[in-house]
């Protein structure tokens, strides 16, 4: 979740919060992630998020700083959505499994549709604004660095082949846990995407 202290700075100090910032970040992201930043308008997010313009400049300044706000909104959501999902499984192929789940929970139907934020960011931001890019990447890392773990947890419960090349499978997944989200975005059914979700683990035999 996004703390009162992180939001601060992109809004005056000592003022009372004059609407829900976790609910407006999420109505923006959702522009962002449909028509990518370059395509949203100022008049795109103030009538999504439901503000006036002045509330939208005063809490975020520009364009820039409302998407640099949701695109941390979006990654503390997925973070915890992992972190309930992994909690839930049993050993290390399992949980990674459960995580390819939320991927394929994320890659149907109209949130499908709409895409990832990060994914999308990466395509069509990150090369242009160097916060940007460090958040995409940041993003990604985290997502190779969660499968990492989960693979050598694996191996350490025996739910995993010891002598899997740990790295290396991590980033074939990331690739495509990334293309999966891409995918969605035709109209695939869930039923399609969970089945990816569960072909993708015989990598780990």
């Amino acid at each position: 979740m996004i703390t009162e202290t992180e939001i601060a700075p992109m809004r005056l100090r000592g003022r009372p919060r004059e609407f829900d910032m976790e609910a407006a970040l999420d109505k923006a992201l959702a522009v962002f992630a449909e028509r990518g930043y370059h395509a949203a308008s100022i008049t795109d997010l103030t009538s999504a998020m439901g503000l006036a313009a002045g509330s939208v400049y005063k809490a975020f300044k520009d364009k820039r700083g409302i998407f640099l706000a949701a695109f941390d909104r979006y990654r503390a959501v997925r973070v915890a959505t992992f972190d309930e999902a992994i909690a839930g499984a049993y050993n290390g192929r399992d949980k990674l499994l459960a995580v390819l789940r939320v991927y394929a929970d994320s890659s149907h139907g109209a949130i499908g549709k709409r895409g990832c934020l990060v994914v999308r960011s990466a395509d069509d931001l990150a090369l242009l604004d160097d916060e940007a890019a460090s958040r995409v990447a940041t993003a990604f890392n985290a997502n190779e660095t969660l499968v990492t773990r989960l693979i050598a947890l694996g191996q350490e419960d025996g739910s995993i082949r010891a002598d899997l090349d740990v790295q290396t499978t991590a980033r074939t997944l990331l690739c495509l846990m990334s293309g999966m989200r891409v995918v969605g975005k035709t109209g695939r059914s869930h039923a399609e995407m969970a089945a990816v979700a569960e072909a993708a683990l015989g990598i780990l035999d």
